[in-house]
């Protein structure tokens, strides 16, 4: 019971958590070093750990004493070094001077420490590689601006990743949510945030960074989880542009109700091409050209310039195909069209060099 000199408990909130705690939730991705190169370079760091002992043993050789009194080699001194970094100690060369016995206080038993952490070094990556996730879920959370969240990274999801990065979109830019272990991974394989949840859920959302975001793009399996996640996305983040792929073209109302700003029908539109592709073969895959070529033509948007006001739409070097005024679609040859104003956006054929 609450009572008045009591505040009620504030329930789990993952924005409220420490970075740490986020570590199985949140993923950044890193550069990764090659297998190979990283062993190489352990074994050499081991190496020269070994050289380093062998070389202050052997300066200072007369200090220490052999169980046969003919002084050490430098074949002892390596002998020496080996049994000392491995702990093995078998007692037959000892330091005897003071001189000998602070060398190894001061810098031999730091190397033996050194050299044991790099043969255990496999098992320390792994403990301190959560520190370094939390390390970078902290820098990522404190910097995240203006990214856009891809909710669902399935077939959709991807080829919608596939373009923005084709139009030049960083991959760190990109926040990926999902709540697919198989799906978590391969979007951080390419360089992805990616955050484990349903989307669904507000507290996700947050913890994606929605309110600071530039655009969402909602790509789930299904219409009515897409609804749900799109009324969560407005309840955070009224402001962000929200797309959102819908499979059935009676679920578009809805997704717009919901408050989704441009709605695409996935499986009506590849119908449609399917029927294309029977009927006009070329026409086919001139389309799949504009949507998908790196190379090729493609369709882009942009503002207008300042230049270009007063000036028709057709009177540009790139085809335009629609005008976007005050939210607005306009196909370019209507009458509605007019001339380019300060405000208007383009949908152009633009073509790309590779």
């Amino acid at each position: 019971m609450t009572g008045p000199g009591r505040r009620a408990a504030r329930p789990d909130v993952l924005t409220d958590r420490p970075s740490f705690a986020l570590t199985g939730i949140v993923r950044v991705p890193q550069r990764q070093a090659s297998p190979g190169r990283a062993i190489v370079r352990r074994i050499g760091s081991a190496l020269a750990a070994l050289a380093a002992v062998v070389v202050v043993v052997y300066l200072d050789r007369d200090g220490y004493t052999d169980v046969r009194g003919d002084g050490l080699s430098l074949l002892d001194c390596l002998y020496y070094a080996t049994v000392s970094l491995s702990t093995t100690g078998y007692g037959d060369i000892a330091p005897a001077t003071d001189t000998a016995r602070l060398v190894n206080v001061v810098l031999i038993t730091p190397l033996r420490i050194f050299f044991l952490i790099v043969l255990v070094g496999t098992t320390l990556s792994v403990l301190t590689e959560t520190s370094r996730q939390a390390r970078r879920i902290r820098r990522w959370r404190r910097r995240a601006r203006h990214h856009t969240i891809m909710i669902g990274y399935g077939t959709t999801g991807r080829a919608a990743v596939d373009a923005m990065l084709a139009e030049g979109r960083a991959p760190a830019q990109i926040v990926v949510v999902d709540s697919d272990p198989a799906a978590q991974a391969a979007a951080a394989g390419r360089g992805l945030v990616t955050i484990a949840g349903s989307a669904i859920k507000a507290d996700v959302l947050r913890l994606a960074g929605a309110g600071r975001a530039t655009a969402a793009v909602v790509a789930v399996d299904r219409d009515d989880t897409a609804v749900l996640v799109t009324l969560s996305i407005r309840e955070i983040a009224p402001t962000v542009p929200v797309t959102v792929a819908i499979r059935e073209s009676a679920n578009v109302r809805a997704a717009r109700r919901a408050g989704a700003d441009s709605v695409v029908l996935s499986s009506e539109t590849a119908g449609r091409m399917l029927g294309l592709a029977v009927a006009t073969p070329t026409g086919a895959e001139l389309v799949d050209e504009l949507l998908t070529s790196e190379t090729g033509p493609a369709l882009t948007e942009r503002q207008v310039r300042a230049e270009e006001f007063g000036c028709a739409p057709h009177g540009l070097p790139d085809p335009v195909v629609a005008v976007v005024r005050n939210g607005q679609l306009l196909r370019a040859g209507a009458s509605e069209a007019g001339v380019l104003e300060a405000g208007d956006r383009v949908v152009q054929v633009r073509r790309l060099v590779g």
